[in-house]
């Protein structure tokens, strides 16, 4: 019993304080994600809730310095009544910029998404991921406040039978600010689909 306590604790403390042991059906993904960077723990919203909105970190334009555009994604969230406590999940946020207000969905939760991605550009600055589009099970689709550089991709495949629950990103670490580095923040994530 001691060790299973212990484990459970370490995984709470690994998500940020909510367990990880929660079964998700799926993990949703794009295939234009950037190629920089490290996967970070997952964070799971709490049993029996599922994200309704989201906010973005955000880098403005830098004009002729190292841009970085999105480095961070933080989900919103709730149980069906969307009555009370609204946690928050993230996994790592980056390094740089402001967040976003937030964005819900009129009715329902988030069941796909979109990444904007800059693909890489040789010599220049580089900025990986720029922004994101989610679709909401109430078919509204909502489309953060990032940066315009890059193109989308294709959608994610749905959450069918109940919505996003978690997310996990892909961010390269902070460079060292030496002359000639070039960050680029959050590059991809993947978000976990639970059912109801």
């Amino acid at each position: 019993m001691t060790s299973l306590l212990t484990v459970l604790t370490l995984l709470a403390v690994l998500s940020g304080g909510f367990c990880q042991s929660r079964v998700y059906r799926s993990v949703l993904s794009v295939n234009n994600g950037g190629p920089w960077g490290d996967w970070h723990n997952a964070d799971m919203c709490p049993e029996n809730y599922y994200a309704i909105g989201f906010s973005l970190r955000v880098e403005g334009g830098q004009g002729g310095g190292d841009d970085t555009a999105l480095n961070g994604i933080r989900l919103y969230c709730s149980t069906d009544n969307r009555h009370g406590y609204i946690p928050t999940v993230e996994s790592h946020n980056g390094f740089w910029g402001d967040w976003t207000s937030p964005q819900y969905c009129p009715t329902g939760v988030l069941t796909a998404f979109q990444l904007r991605v800059e693909p890489p550009i040789g010599s220049g600055d580089d900025t990986a991921a720029n922004n994101i589009k989610f679709q909401c099970s109430s078919n509204r689709v909502l489309e953060g406040q990032g940066m315009g550089w890059g193109d989308y991709g294709g959608w994610s495949e749905t959450c069918t039978n109940g919505g996003i629950c978690g997310i996990r990103t892909k961010v390269e670490a902070w460079q060292g600010g030496h002359e000639g580095e070039d960050d680029t923040a959050l590059n991809d994530v993947h978000f976990y689909c639970c059912d109801k």
